[in-house]
């Protein structure tokens, strides 16, 4: 089997899109102030109920994955069909700085992680790492969950199918 037949087959399975943040603090008190990171995800999900875990697959040695193993605490914001923007901006290769990115998305940071939770959003979690399982060329991310909330009650989810992002319904 090859890359891009696993790459099509699993193409198929509809995901939902999530966007992933944490904030990494100032190195010193002195130095420049601490900054937010952010991650799109499909390869994110439910892991128990008790105690409420999830879980969420990040690419070895990209930035998020090297946050992620010094910075325990991080947030999950489920997007809504209305935020495609936020979820390609986020998944962009060779893209700008995350400060950058941040700057005209509305949202609010985490009492309990100190991580940005997106605007309008269907639900964010705010969590703390349990658990790194080494999978292949990804990294699994197991976090128990503190908070979660149901910012939003309008829209539907924003779903990635066959390699694009999709609403429920599309074909």
């Amino acid at each position: 089997m090859s890359n891009d037949e696993f790459r099509a087959a699993l193409s198929r399975l509809a995901a939902g899109v999530v966007l992933v943040t944490a904030y990494e603090p100032p190195l010193s008190p002195e130095g420049p102030r601490g900054e937010n990171a952010g991650m799109t995800a499909t390869a994110f999900m439910s892991v128990s109920l008790d105690p409420p875990l999830v879980l969420v697959s990040v690419r070895n040695g990209s930035r998020m994955d090297d946050l992620l193993a010094e910075q325990p605490l991080w947030a999950a914001s489920l997007l809504t069909e209305s935020q495609r923007h936020i979820a390609g901006r986020f998944a962009m290769k060779g893209r700008i700085s995350d400060r950058l990115l941040f700057e005209d998305i509305p949202y609010r940071r985490g009492e309990a992680s100190g991580a940005p939770l997106i605007g309008g959003a269907l639900a964010t979690l705010e969590c703390r790492t349990e658990q790194r399982v080494e999978a292949g060329d990804h990294t699994l991310v197991i976090g128990r969950v503190l908070t979660a909330e149901l910012p939003s009650v309008e829209g539907g989810p924003l779903m990635y199918f066959k390699g694009r992002y999709r609403q429920l319904g599309q074909g």
